[in-house]
């Protein structure tokens, strides 16, 4: 059994769903040691006993330690069964980490299947379901399955209760691809959401936005949400390029202005656009599983994140698979797979 060191690097969340999702893919159980030890809470939280749960629900796992605040599991996997399933986080935490933990095990099941999730959609400690859409889902598509994401009701931390909803056509195999330029510009907007709060939030973070970017009104809206279960506020700032799209987001805190909210948001778009490369921070984290599973892909990256280092050590311990990671001219990094 594969016995893999939960306080590596960054010591969080991700290693416990990388490893997860690998013993799926490979067929190989796993024991994971010091579960989020770097954490001010580490061991088991609620979303993700629930990521180790949907997993073992598709496998027919065995599973010993999965309870609330356990810092051991072991993981043993059987064979992969599509269907129909669905989960529930119970709290705001994220739907989309679940998702990404069982995602990549059904894309080559053989037959398709549909999740629901119930939970937080919005967290600022996950990828948005706007991120999941936009930036993500287009590049597992084009590894060959098809996979369609529909947000039926959005979950805002603390409150939760967000629902999505996934279907999955799968492939009989995941090809690699090549991400080393952004392309042409096609698209840029922000986005202010705001969620049984005040119109007036949002309007102060689009004008922020608006002078900050120097761009005109068109290029950014407000969205308001009468019937979330809580309150919420998010921005978003979505650059589109013939080959990529890429979404900054930020989000309201009861201690927060909406002017720092906004300013977090063009932080990031403007970091991203100091760079020629492709992937920013967290698509680059996001890439190294699938393309690693798939044997095969090559991207560049605006920098490898402490996050990212901790998941390609992980992905090392499962797979076989030649993975290289170089400076490139541009101050980016590429990454080689295969």
């Amino acid at each position: 059994m594969l016995t893999i060191d939960g306080s590596f690097g960054e010591g969080g969340g991700q290693i416990l769903r990388s490893a997860i999702t690998l013993a799926v893919v490979t067929g190989r159980p796993c024991q994971i040691d010091k579960i989020r030890a770097r954490r001010p809470k580490s061991g088991l939280m609620r979303q993700h006993l629930t990521a180790v749960q949907a997993a073992a629900r598709i496998c027919d796992a065995q599973l010993n330690g999965a309870a609330i605040g356990s810092a051991r599991l072991t993981f043993e996997p059987q064979a992969v069964r599509a269907g129909e399933y669905e989960f529930s986080v119970g709290t705001a935490g994220s739907t989309t980490l679940v998702l990404q933990t069982v995602l990549l095990p059904l894309l080559t099941a053989g037959e398709p299947s549909r999740i629901v999730l119930q939970g937080g959609t919005h967290n600022p400690f996950a990828p948005p379901f706007d991120f999941l859409e936009k930036t993500w889902l287009p590049f597992i598509n084009r590894m060959g399955p098809t996979v369609r994401a529909r947000l039926e009701r959005p979950g805002f931390y603390p409150a939760g209760g967000g629902r999505l909803v996934v279907e999955i056509e799968p492939a009989d195999r995941l090809h690699g691809f090549e991400l080393l330029e952004r392309g042409a510009p096609t698209q840029r907007n922000a986005r202010a959401v705001v969620a049984n709060l005040p119109r007036h939030i949002a309007e102060r973070e689009t004008a922020l936005i608006r002078q900050r970017l120097d761009w005109p009104a068109e290029s950014v809206q407000i969205e308001e949400l009468s019937d979330p279960p809580g309150p919420g506020n998010v921005v978003m700032i979505s650059l589109g390029y013939e080959h990529v799209t890429e979404v900054f987001t930020a989000f309201g805190e009861r201690t927060r202005s909406a002017e720092a909210v906004a300013d977090d948001a063009v932080r990031q778009c403007r970091a991203y656009l100091t760079h020629s490369a492709p992937a920013g921070e967290h698509l680059t984290d996001q890439l190294l599983l699938p393309l690693a599973v798939a044997g095969a892909g090559a991207f560049r990256s605006t920098g490898l994140s402490p996050h990212a280092e901790t998941n390609l050590h992980v992905i090392r311990q499962f797979l076989d698979v030649p993975i290289t990671t170089a400076p490139d001219a541009t101050g980016g990094v590429r990454v080689q797979i295969g």
